[in-house]
């Protein structure tokens, strides 16, 4: 499965681009996968909670399915 480029508000408002969604995905789940905490994506801060999980889980799956 090809890498999905797609880009993601951090929590100033400022678009971050998140190179492949997959991995981020997963890291999320490795690292952040209950509760609330805050993931640094090269300077970009995002707080992670059940919202996020659920909107990149949801990116997870319209990539997945553009690329069926």
């Amino acid at each position: 499965m090809s890498q999905k480029t797609v880009t993601v508000q951090d929590d100033q408002g400022k678009e971050c681009p998140i190179r492949d969604i997959r991995a981020f995905q997963k890291h999320l789940q490795l690292f952040h996968r209950t509760g609330v905490s805050v993931h640094d994506e090269d300077g970009h801060y995002f707080t992670v909670d059940e919202a996020f999980r659920q909107k990149i889980d949801k990116l997870v799956e319209e990539a997945d399915h553009l690329h069926r």
